[in-house]
């Protein structure tokens, strides 16, 4: 290497999640030569290859002015090690930004400029605000079917892709934004239970209480890479391990961040991160659950209905057959809102006890009777009484534990350290709920990083409350977070809406 370009690396251990960033000194001899200033694109050369990273200062006495530091994100990218040398440049010009600009005036993007874009995500050539402009670009129907086609398609072609013997590889998905709506453990133990292989990878929770991948992590490790995910199906017909270590459609993961962080939901992105994801992991059919409601992530039905359409036809054409299925968006499913609290809830739901929350039940089982039907020896119509004999068998509890015990152990949920209940102020009939405002107060007491904290709602639409009797009750790991949810509750939001009673 030159010298005058060149700085030691020097770990600090800052995640800035998929985001590559290089910390570096206002002094440093490269800034004062090449002119950098925050927040500058910058090119690193290291041993193991070439990144582009956004530049972050530092002004205290964290690196001297001959060290530099990485996101972890960029030292992975680099696969680098503390001690190692690199040097920073200008970079390059990339096509990929001028195909984003034309998107910004309207321009249709051809395959070949959707992939290059979709490499320079992957490789993290793109800052968050090239994303960003992306994902704005995209959204409200500016992206044509054939343009999603080619975002799925080059979303698949990125990141590996799972191949099985079977020539039926099932799968479940949900559109999300629904409280507590865990239904995946259960459908993946029924199905499995039954003989079909389900291989399923599921997400962590971005701005939600929990994502499928916390409440599994509760009772049972999930970061399994792509030959343990491999060996677990093998055994046992079907998995459900976090999406994020197996690579399938690793774009998918970094332009979520940003969408999420936008609080933007492009049809377009929506249909290729499903799609691309399905068709990774081997599937040639899969249910899809989008919960329609006016808190939820799609609001109507002809949103419904447009999603569903690009769903199908696009499937299609990837080679995947899509069962949609609409379901009730307008209340949280089961009791629990939380990693901790939705696992208790699919554990009473597998164990057959009789408190169960039925509408946990009851949905599960209906998806898990969808995917049955996928399979040439049951008939239609027939899928939701063969899940249900299933479940009520045990045999479905039976597989669960083996599934959990293939992937490393089974562990009780935790319990959190402090409760407060909070009990109407008005008398009625519940009659409708905010899945925003209750998922904002699970997550103020400290879900889903603390994996006991959330919310129990005992009083869900349809039931008849008096002033004082219990809503819900807050759980929270410190008096801090616990303090912070029922401080939100002060602001005066409505959370419940309630009728007169008959």
């Amino acid at each position: 290497m030159k010298t005058g370009n060149v700085l030691k690396l020097v770990y600090l251990g800052i995640n800035a999640y998929k985001e590559a960033v290089i910390y570096m000194r206002r002094n440093c001899h490269v800034c004062r030569s090449e002119g950098f200033e925050v927040p500058a694109r910058v090119k690193i050369v290291h041993k193991n290859g070439t990144i582009l990273a956004t530049l972050n200062i530092i002004e205290s006495e964290l690196l001297t002015s001959h060290e530099a530091s990485l996101s972890v994100y960029a030292w992975e990218l680099l696969n680098a090690s503390p001690g190692d040398d690199v040097q920073v440049f200008h970079p390059p010009h990339l096509n990929s930004l001028d195909y984003i600009r034309g998107k910004i005036y309207g321009r249709t993007l051809d395959k070949s400029q959707i992939k290059e874009i979709i490499q320079d995500v992957i490789a993290g050539s793109l800052s968050d605000i090239h994303l960003s402009a992306f994902l704005a670009a995209t959204a409200d129907g500016h992206f044509s079917k054939d343009e999603i086609l080619y975002l799925t398609e080059s979303m698949i072609e990125t990141g590996n892709q799972l191949k099985w013997e079977n020539d039926l590889i099932v799968d479940k998905h949900c559109i999300g934004g629904l409280p507590g709506n865990r239904t995946t453990p259960i459908v993946v133990a029924i199905v499995a239970a039954f003989g079909l292989i389900i291989p399923k990878t599921s997400s962590r929770a971005i701005t939600s209480p929990a994502g499928t991948a916390d409440t599994m992590e509760v009772l049972a490790p999930v970061d399994l890479n792509l030959n343990a995910m491999r060996k677990v199906v093998e055994k046992e017909n079907g998995c459900i391990v976090w999406g994020g270590t197996v690579n399938l459609s690793p774009a998918d993961d970094i332009l979520i961040r940003i969408e999420r962080a936008l609080v933007l939901d492009s049809m377009g992105q929506l249909v290729a991160s499903i799609l691309s994801k399905k068709i990774a992991a081997g599937s040639t059919h899969a249910v899809i659950d989008i919960p329609v409601g006016p808190t939820v992530k799609i609001r109507t039905t002809s949103s419904a209905n447009e999603l569903k359409n690009y769903l199908e036809t696009i499937g299609k054409i990837i080679g995947i057959e899509i069962q949609i299925v609409f379901t009730d968006g307008t209340q949280p499913v089961g009791r629990g809102i939380g990693p901790a609290l939705e696992a208790k809830d699919v554990l009473s739901v597998l164990q057959r006890d009789p408190n169960a929350p039925q509408s946990l039940r009851e949905r599960a089982v209906m998806l898990a009777g969808q995917v049955l039907e996928f399979s040439p020896q049951v008939h239609k119509g027939m899928g939701y009484a063969l899940a249900e004999s299933i479940l009520n068998s045990g045999q479905a509890w039976e597989k669960f534990q083996a599934i959990c015990h293939a992937q490393g152990g089974f562990f009780p949920p935790p319990t959190a350290k402090h409760v407060k209940t909070i009990c109407s102020k008005k008398k009625g009939k519940v009659i409708a709920t905010d899945n925003r405002y209750l998922s904002r107060i699970a997550k103020l007491a400290g879900a889903p990083t603390t994996k006991a904290a959330g919310i129990e709602l005992l009083a869900p639409v349809g039931t008849e409350v008096n002033v004082g009797d219990p809503l819900f009750i807050i759980h929270s790991e410190t008096k801090g977070e616990l303090n912070y949810a029922i401080n939100f509750l002060s602001t005066g939001r409505e959370i419940f809406e309630f009728g007169k009673s008959p």
